[in-house]
């Protein structure tokens, strides 16, 4: 469970799962100081750090000579009542080109990505 808190600084806002802290903020242009990640930059944390660590647990099971991996995602809101989350994978060691595409196949099974591509509802808890 992530709870998130105001801070004095408009907009600012600390969130914590209980063992880690961050803080989002808005755009100076939106009234914020632009002092942590905006909320839709969340999202594409989410994404891109859930394929990042599905990866590298992939490679490790499958016993592939990983060196690093880095993911690219921007979330691209421009029609309206549409999002497309599109994203890169850059793989860094000695892969061959068939364990490339086994990752990138593999990689569309990632948790946050069958999260966001599920039917979505929301739920006020009392």
């Amino acid at each position: 469970m992530i709870t998130a808190d105001s801070e004095l600084k408009p907009y600012k806002t600390k969130f914590t799962n209980s063992a880690a802290t961050s803080f989002s903020d808005n755009t100076a242009d939106k009234g914020g100081d632009g002092d942590g990640f905006r909320p839709h930059e969340l999202l594409e944390a989410a994404f891109a750090c859930c394929m990042n660590m599905s990866v590298r647990m992939y490679a490790d099971k499958q016993s592939i000579n990983l060196d690093s991996v880095t993911t690219h995602v921007t979330i691209d809101r421009t029609e309206p009542g549409e999002a497309c989350f599109e994203y890169s994978i850059q793989l860094n060691g000695d892969i061959s080109e068939k364990e490339t595409n086994d990752i990138l196949e593999m990689v569309k099974n990632c948790p946050v990505r069958k999260t966001l591509s599920s039917t979505l509802s929301f739920k006020i808890k009392g």
